[in-house]
């Protein structure tokens, strides 16, 4: 097995318009990858590809591209830094051995800055931070150094000083690892350090750069520098950075391990980018990704400083696979343990309808593909009423989708009906029956239900109940597969969960054939029959317990000017926020609570004016609650199943 040359997989992570991509940019010039350091202004970056990435000036999908740094390969994923592309985010950090958080000199940490801060922690991603536009005016290096103890970790290391910020020819020079406030910062959360320091031993260079390695491996200290992605100043500091201070990955010897995190399509078709952990994969072999069946590659290409290169894959690498019919998350082997971190599904629905009528079945197609690509968009296709249904993260997220569907598919669409996606709770307890030939029931099977309440977070579980041995297998799959199939619409059109559903009841007429005849299905029960009375019997049992909508609401963390704070609660109040912690410290409050997440935008776009431009809000989804007042319906795809007649026209067996 031949071994590849060391690589470090590396992200560069931010919040929109920190620079991110200009840094990527500077990084390949600067190792002679590219002759002229492509703007984001212009569209003339290598990362973004997409005509429509150069266009809006945003990245949209992330991006690997590769540079060569002394005896390293460096694989740089360039991610989106706008919140509406969160999960593009969430699918590179898995696979990250270290990060480059981008933060700029001028604006200071901003909320997307905090979320992926966060999401690195937990998933335990060394991380540098770069403080980048030091030659902008506005640019307070130091006030961001306070932002960033105050707002993310007081744990920092600055390596380096800006000369001149705020004026196009700012210099930034290193800090040399022995002055004092160097090693006190150290010393703080580094306990050989701490001995020698407080033993008035001196600590030297070495020592202290080892210290460092320490910290930003264990996650206990991390470095800051700082710079221009424009002018270069600082870029060698990074760059010595990435070699000195990021540990190296020791690829494990053993079986193939692999990750998709990925997929998307050129001009000859679909190709997941994959993560390797171990071993090797190569043209001809036969892998099997997530729970498909093996199947055989077709084309391995190989990230390099040269662009992809056929070969062989080997540990440490990413490369582009063709063959297998792998999707996002889909992994080979076993994958080394790592904490993972989801980002909070979509709370945003849209139906979404072509210009032109007749270009419905490309619309549907460009969709699929467009969810293959990115999960999270969870699209919901209704053939039958010629409706689609995606989850969105914001408004950008749906112009860039019209974009896409227009672009590349030559689909011109509009979006109608946003609204919050909310979902139904069981209330009681509810039970009903269906026999064979009894009110209208054409399929051959018979079949009683239990619907219950359960804990919340709970899921849905389904029990074969009593009727474990008395019916087929298969019989029971498709009652299963039918019950869960009948909660993606409760009573009021939302999806069910938290409920336990369990079968009370069934019959069926075994496999029988006419004298001297083959299987005769016209008077045998099959699957399908279990399958399309189910939602009929759950609808009936639903009907029964009761349901309540539940919207979601969001965990916030709003850091303001002291000065603000009444304006600010004021808003809070009247938009029905409920504060659960209030803190003030150094001119500063932190305000933690909970808010629908419908009026959290609203509180986004109010919040500048309100706070001098200052304020920083973060928020996720936490938890579902009540619906106030009457309880809003979302409109029905496909026949409802509580209505028994229409269900059996639609429904036929």
């Amino acid at each position: 097995m031949t071994s590849p040359p060391p690589t470090l997989n590396l992200g560069i992570v931010a919040h929109v318009d920190a620079g991110k991509t200009s840094l990527t940019e500077r990084l390949l010039f600067e190792a002679g990858a590219i002759t002229t350091p492509g703007s984001v202004d212009a569209g003339t970056t290598r990362t973004d590809s997409l005509d429509l990435e150069r266009r809006r000036g945003i990245t949209i999908r992330a991006a690997v591209t590769s540079f060569a740094l002394e005896d390293l390969v460096v694989n740089i994923l360039d991610t989106p830094g706008h919140p509406d592309f969160i999960a593009e985010v969430e699918r590179s950090l898995g696979v990250l051995d270290a990060a480059v958080l981008v933060l700029s000199a001028v604006e200071g940490v901003q909320p997307q800055t905090v979320v992926i801060w966060r999401a690195l922690r937990r998933i335990g991603v060394p991380t540098l931070l770069f403080v980048n536009k030091v030659d902008r005016s506005g640019a307070d290096l130091e006030g961001v150094l306070d932002q960033v103890r105050r707002r993310l970790t007081p744990h920092v290391v600055a390596m380096a000083q800006a000369h001149g910020a705020g004026a196009r020819d700012a210099r930034v020079t290193g800090v040399p690892l022995t002055r004092e406030d160097v090693v006190v910062a150290l010393a703080d959360r580094d306990d050989r350090v701490l001995d020698d320091w407080a033993s008035g031993r001196p600590v030297g260079a070495e020592a202290a750069r080892a210290a460092l390695r320490r910290g930003l491996r264990g996650g206990t200290l991390t470095p800051v520098l700082c710079g221009s992605a424009i002018t270069g100043a600082g870029l060698p500091l990074l760059r010595d950075a990435l070699v000195t201070l990021v540990p190296r990955p020791s690829p494990p010897q053993g079986e193939r391990a692999a990750t998709v995190f990925a997929v998307d399509r050129d001009e000859r078709g679909r190709r997941a980018w994959v993560r390797l952990w171990s071993g090797e994969l190569r043209v001809r072999d036969r892998v099997s990704f997530g729970a498909a069946e093996p199947a055989r590659v077709t084309e391995v290409a190989v990230s390099t400083p040269c662009g992809l290169r056929p070969g062989v894959a080997g540990a440490g690498q990413i490369a582009v696979v063709r063959g297998p019919s792998a999707r996002i998350g889909d992994g080979v082997g076993r994958a080394p343990a790592r904490r993972a971190h989801r980002f909070a599904p979509a709370s945003l629905q849209a139906l979404v309808e072509p210009v032109d009528p007749t270009r419905r079945t490309a619309l549907y197609a460009g969709l699929a593909e467009l969810a293959d690509e990115d999960p999270l968009i969870d699209l919901r296709l209704d053939e039958v009423d010629g409706e689609a249904a995606v989850s969105l993260h914001g408004e950008v997220q749906k112009e860039v989708l019209a974009a896409l569907l227009e672009e590349r598919y030559g689909v011109a669409v509009r979006f109608l009906d946003t609204s919050t996606v909310c979902l139904e709770r069981v209330v009681g307890t509810g039970v009903a029956r269906d026999r064979i030939g009894v009110g209208g029931n054409p399929y051959l099977a018979g079949l009683g239900l239990r619907v219950e309440s359960a804990p919340v977070g709970h899921g849905v579980e389904f029990s074969p109940g009593v009727e474990r041995g008395n019916l087929p297998a298969a019989f029971v799959a498709a009652t299963e597969e039918g019950v869960r199939a009948g909660l993606r619409q409760g009573p009021h059109g939302w999806e069910v969960t938290d409920c336990v559903v369990t079968m009370t009841a069934s019959a069926y007429y075994p496999r029988q054939s006419r004298p001297h005849q083959k299987f005769d299905k016209s008077m045998s029960t099959v699957a399908a029959d279990f399958r399309h009375l189910a939602p009929v019997v759950l609808a009936a049992a639903l009907h029964g317990a009761g349901t309540r909508v539940c919207r979601p609401i969001d965990r916030f963390e709003l850091d303001l000017p002291a000065p603000a704070f009444p304006v600010v609660t004021a808003l809070l109040g009247r938009l029905g926020a409920a504060l659960l912690e209030t803190s003030t410290d150094g001119g500063w409050t932190r305000l933690v609570g909970h808010l629908a997440s419908e009026v959290v935008p609203d509180v986004m776009s109010r919040l500048p004016d309100l706070t001098g431009g200052e304020g920083v809000l973060v928020s996720a989804l936490d938890h579902h609650d009540p619906v106030p007042g009457p309880p809003p319906q979302r409109r029905r795809r496909g026949p409802d199943p509580l209505d028994r007649e229409a269900w059996f026209r639609g429904v036929p067996r």
